[in-house]
């Protein structure tokens, strides 16, 4: 199949088209954030604006690096960027035109930033959200056809490796958490620290957080990406997976790639994770700060307890499918079955 894919070039997006070709596909990838993330200011500008006044040369920028001959299907993954006037051409070539998005372009959080995507939701044929709050979103909007799947985990990027005696003495004895600063973050991480838990935070933005004296000790650098950040979730005896509030999450990426990578997934107890994952069997879930200090706790003290955890929920992560090859080819499924 040929698919003409248009998303970040970094990233769970990358990992979706590199998914792709895993599975036979020839995968064309077009990044239309590349010709608007440098200087600084233009890349704030269509963050805080949706890109606005840029629709039609992102237009021209993307369609001028699309080979000639038509596709069996376009992928966009996220689409802050694609405005209507862009999915309209992409129609013309393509088979079909899907959306894939990961984040809640409905909801309040990021303000003008989804602009272009919701003003082009009701020409794709096939919109992919992550939420079950944004199925109806997304209708109300205008969206044709609507498909609803959970987050997924890469079967090559978060594949499980040994570690080396060194590496995991590197993360011995720790609570690791790899992600950004989001406001409700820092004060629940901050009393993780006042209750004694070994926490150790890997991520962007936390110097922003008015809680930074209290987290300074704590933080080890900026976020963490492929082998490395395997090598966390796999060495540390405890991962947490933190929502994020403003986007509406009752999962995350964490909450596959934690399981799947073979780490303890310690996270939030919600609707979604008692679903995915029984709970002190597979995962360990809490519902604030003191209990989620207690479950680290417990989990710190019982290496045989933390084995069995890790072992049953990778076994569970892929029992439940929620890996990107699987959720691909159902993505592919739903866009040419019309």
């Amino acid at each position: 199949m040929d698919i003409l894919y248009v998303g970040p070039d970094q990233g769970t997006s990358r990992h979706r088209a590199d998914a792709l070709r895993r599975l036979g596909h020839r995968v064309h990838l077009i990044d239309p954030r590349a010709g608007v993330s440098r200087p600084r200011w233009l890349a704030q500008w269509t963050w805080r604006t949706g890109a606005l006044g840029l629709e039609a040369w992102l237009r021209r920028q993307v369609l001028g690096q699309v080979p000639g001959g038509t596709w069996t299907v376009a992928l966009v993954d996220g689409g802050e960027l694609v405005g209507p006037s862009l999915v309209r051409a992409l129609r013309e070539r393509c088979g079909a035109v899907v959306s894939y998005n990961v984040d809640d372009p409905y909801g309040p959080r990021d303000g003008r930033r989804w602009r272009l995507y919701l003003r082009a939701v009701p020409l794709y044929d096939l919109v992919v959200v992550v939420r079950d709050v944004n199925v109806a979103e997304a209708r109300a909007a205008g969206a044709r056809r609507v498909l609803r799947v959970f987050r997924s985990a890469d079967e090559a990027a978060h594949a499980p490796r040994d570690l080396s005696p060194a590496e995991r003495a590197r993360w011995a004895d720790a609570v690791v958490f790899v992600g950004t600063w989001m406001p409700e973050r820092g004060p629940f991480l901050a009393e993780l620290l006042d209750r004694g838990v070994p926490l150790r935070i890997h991520g962007d933005g936390w110097a922003r957080a008015p809680e930074w004296p209290r987290l300074r000790g704590a933080w080890r650098g900026p976020a963490l990406y492929g082998g490395d950040y395997v090598q966390a979730i796999r060495g540390a005896p405890v991962s947490l997976g933190l929502l994020s509030k403003g986007n509406r999450d009752l999962h995350t990426q964490r909450t596959m790639e934690i399981p799947f990578a073979g780490g303890v997934l310690c996270a939030e107890r919600t609707s979604e994770h008692r679903a995915l994952y029984r709970e002190g069997d597979e995962a360990a879930f809490w519902s604030d700060a003191a209990e989620c200090a207690a479950r680290c706790r417990d989990l710190l003290g019982d290496a045989a307890w933390r084995t069995d955890l890790a072992r049953r929920g990778q076994r569970r992560c892929v029992a439940n499918g929620h890996l990107n090859e699987r959720v691909m080819e159902r993505v592919l499924c739903a866009a040419l079955a019309r």
